[in-house]
């Protein structure tokens, strides 16, 4: 997504702890996370840098869909969000180290309604191994199962980064693309 947008990067990835904190809301820990995984890469990195780090969370009902680990929490996740709304919220950290180094983040969620799937598309889906590494087990954009009705914000949020987020972001550091 940020070869779309004529940005070069390496990716470092930082080593933090990825616990939610006790009684912290999902957005605090999302935004908390995206901020942590910056401040980590930015001692792994030397200045003039330009850190992007972010954080995503699927939300549904105030509790965080992570990623399953097994064909059964897949199912269970896919299940739970069938024919429902739920949140995709991604929080993004932009850290300019230089002389005068600044940092802004930023949050984004967009509203996504399922689609009725069948348990039948659901174990197809399981299936193709592609819902071990997304939060809520789905990824919009597969075109087989494409589980999402309808989305009320940001599509690229869902997709894994919110460009619109990160372009206006950018702009306010002073970063035109």
């Amino acid at each position: 997504m940020l070869a779309s947008l004529g940005i070069s990067f390496s990716i470092c990835k930082p080593s933090i702890d990825e616990t939610q904190r006790s009684g912290e809301l999902p957005i605090d820990y999302v935004q908390r996370l995206s901020i942590e995984k910056a401040a980590a890469v930015a001692t792994q990195v030397q200045n003039p840098a330009l850190i992007l780090a972010a954080d995503t969370v699927v939300i549904d009902n105030g509790e965080i869909l992570g990623k399953p680990e097994t064909a059964d929490e897949a199912r269970v996740m896919l299940k739970r969000l069938r024919a429902r709304v739920h949140r995709v919220c991604t929080a993004i950290t932009l850290r300019l180290l230089d002389d005068q180094p600044q940092s802004i983040t930023r949050l984004t969620c967009t509203e996504v309604t399922m689609r009725d799937y069948t348990d039948a598309e659901i174990d197809a889906y399981i299936a193709t191994g592609d819902s071990f590494d997304k939060a809520g087990s789905y990824a919009i954009q597969h075109p087989e199962f494409a589980p999402v009705a309808h989305i009320e914000g940001s599509e690229t949020n869902v997709i894994g980064l919110p460009l619109e987020t990160l372009r206006s972001a950018l702009a306010e550091m002073g970063w035109m693309l």
